[in-house]
């Protein structure tokens, strides 16, 4: 079941135009979910990288990214099964439409990235749950089986960017729940796990 913090945590639900794109799609939906999960790694990764001196962080994110490859392993899996073959496709405009307002100077570039990465996470989790119901019961099953997992994911980066704040992130937090909605209800020409609205 979904976590309702989650629930509360974004500020609307996928809207029910975008299921129905993606349940007619799944070719594409499985495709972007894979691309999903190696981004997650990459940005995990990136992280371990450019902030080693916090040892709380190398922990979590090390870890974050060995899950992260082990989905992107899975839903290769199932591609293969199905299939479907792996072939490029662009990168939807979510994420872009948050990271343009991450801040540049530290630690808040630090904090937002965090922030940001709660909210991927969390949408993520939201879109599984919202999903599974639809699906046939192996994809339905895997994608119910991934919401604990994004469900920590989320909260492990919300914590890390308190930690690292040094003073409250609830204001940034708001500020980013509005972002995020707006992109999710923003209207797009292709669909991708992320994508806004059915244009």
């Amino acid at each position: 079941m979904l976590l309702p913090e989650i629930e509360t945590f974004l500020l609307c639900p996928t809207p029910a135009g975008w299921i129905e794109q993606a349940l007619a799609h799944q070719d594409v939906l499985l495709i972007d979910h894979a691309n999903c999960e190696k981004k997650a790694a990459s940005t995990a990764l990136t992280l371990l990288f450019r902030y080693v001196e916090k040892a709380d962080l190398q922990y979590k994110l090390s870890r974050l990214a060995r899950e992260e490859l082990r989905h992107f392993e899975q839903v290769a899996a199932l591609m293969k099964k199905r299939g479907v073959a792996y072939r490029p496709v662009s990168a939807s405009l979510y994420a872009q439409r948050l990271h343009k307002h991450i801040r540049t100077s530290e630690p808040h570039k630090l904090v937002d990235t965090l922030i940001v990465g709660a909210f991927i996470e969390a949408r993520s989790c939201e879109r599984f749950y919202r999903l599974a119901p639809h699906l046939d019961e192996e994809l339905g099953t895997f994608y119910r089986s991934l919401l604990k997992s994004e469900a920590r994911h989320y909260q492990d980066y919300l914590k890390m960017a308190a930690q690292y704040a040094g003073e409250p992130i609830d204001d940034r937090v708001a500020f980013f729940a509005e972002v995020e909605r707006d992109a999710i209800l923003t209207p797009d020409e292709e669909l991708r796990f992320h994508s806004g609205a059915a244009a």
